[in-house]
């Protein structure tokens, strides 16, 4: 009898929490992740059902379909990284946080039906169109350059900052008055860019989750051009090809010179399952591979992770092979940092590992041909196809020897 009864406890504590248990509504949400006590960081977000819903960045739709219900809890796993929210729903209103175990960070979440990014209450006193020279961290030993490429269609901006390792990918926001405010959240990173405008200086603070913020000032300058990307890092004085070793999922050691690799044009690109950038230089590679197996080509992927295991770093590489189509080798290079000066002990024939992703490019004979540094992804536009023309017209000319 005393069995019973428990299993019966047992049974309605498990009922109640079941009836707890709120699925999300359908409809079009306004998230805010909490990056300081008086300073949230916006985006909208559309439930298209209780397992489904589509982040919104400018131009850029990312579809989250991963979504569970435990007890009083929904978790909203973001394609692709290991990051997560874990909120609970109550009256269409959702809290809790937006997760990175790996990184040991957490930010406060909070999303409510809304169908506004930033909230407008003046007409914008100028108009920052074009193309800004960009100095973050001004006079110190960080300082780096950046070029901003700016669209503004009344009080609505869209658009990117391009450094010499990458971009800041879709941005989307507003100027009211003489404030800019631009933000984005791919599922990885969460950017803020604040400025006090006038027609010829942005003047502002970058905002990186709840971890990090810089100030920088930007300049009009159609001109301004940054580092060549093909320069930036090159082979020490007698080096002329890359040589490693480091493991695939089954355990087997690889390298390039293996007979997969040999008489071939080899890519090898030096990336990570946490990098946005890498994600996007990802989904071009593997869509080229696909379509050019019957050719002379192979690629092959270095991931430096943060995983602080090597079984964590192989089940995110998984993911990432298994989300985006990636049918050549990813190899683990390193675990528990993505210190480029770490990375650069794994490759010392390289002057430095300067930004992930880095491309580099081998010929059919072994020797490295050239090494691209960062990625200019589609939120750059015109520099995107760019880089697409200049990757297949080089790929081409190895093929062609």
């Amino acid at each position: 009898m005393r069995k019973i009864t428990i299993l019966l406890i047992a049974v309605l504590i498990f009922s109640c929490q079941q009836d707890t248990t709120e699925f999300l509504y359908s409809g079009l949400y306004r998230a805010e992740l909490k990056i300081k006590d008086n300073l949230n960081l916006p985006f909208l977000f559309k439930v298209k059902d209780a397992n489904t819903l589509e982040i919104y960045n400018a131009e850029e739709v990312i579809t989250v379909d991963e979504i569970s219900y435990k007890n009083d809890s929904v978790f909203i796993q973001m394609p692709v990284f290991e990051s997560y929210i874990k909120a609970k729903v109550e009256n269409k209103i959702i809290k809790g946080h937006f997760i990175t175990e790996g990184k040991d960070r957490s930010v406060p979440f909070t999303a409510k039906p809304e169908k506004t990014r930033f909230n407008t209450s003046n007409l914008p006193k100028t108009n920052i169109s074009g193309n800004w020279e960009t100095t973050f961290s001004p006079n110190t030993d960080d300082s780096y350059k950046a070029k901003g490429i700016f669209k503004q269609n009344g009080n609505t901006v869209t658009g990117t900052f391009r450094t010499e390792t990458g971009d800041y990918r879709y941005l989307d926001g507003v100027i009211s008055g003489n404030q800019m405010q631009l933000s984005t959240f791919d599922g990885s990173h969460a950017f803020l860019f604040t400025a006090t405008v006038t027609d010829s200086i942005l003047n502002g603070t970058f905002y990186s989750g709840n971890h990090w913020e810089e100030p920088f000032i930007a300049k009009r300058n159609d001109d301004f051009k940054l580092a060549d990307a093909n320069t930036l890092t090159y082979l020490k004085d007698g080096y002329e090809t890359l040589e490693f070793t480091f493991p695939d999922e089954n355990g087997n050691q690889i390298s390039l010179t293996d007979d997969r690799f040999k008489n071939k044009v080899v890519v090898v690109q030096i990336m990570g399952t946490w990098c946005p950038n890498c994600l996007d230089e990802s989904n071009y590679y593997a869509q080229y591979y696909n379509n050019n197996k019957d050719k002379a080509i192979e690629f092959v992927a270095l991931a430096f992770e943060y995983a602080k295991t090597e079984e964590v770093a192989f089940k995110n590489i998984k993911r990432l092979k298994d989300r985006v189509g990636i049918n050549y080798p990813i190899l683990l290079a390193q675990t528990g940092t993505t210190s480029k000066s770490k990375a650069n002990e794994k490759l010392p024939m390289l002057n430095n590992v300067l930004s992930y992703p880095t491309s580099i490019f081998i010929d059919k004979n072994g020797k490295v041909r050239k090494i691209h540094t960062g990625f200019n992804g589609p939120a750059t536009g015109e520099k995107f196809t760019e880089f697409k023309e200049e990757f297949t017209t080089f790929m081409d000319k190895l093929l062609a020897e």
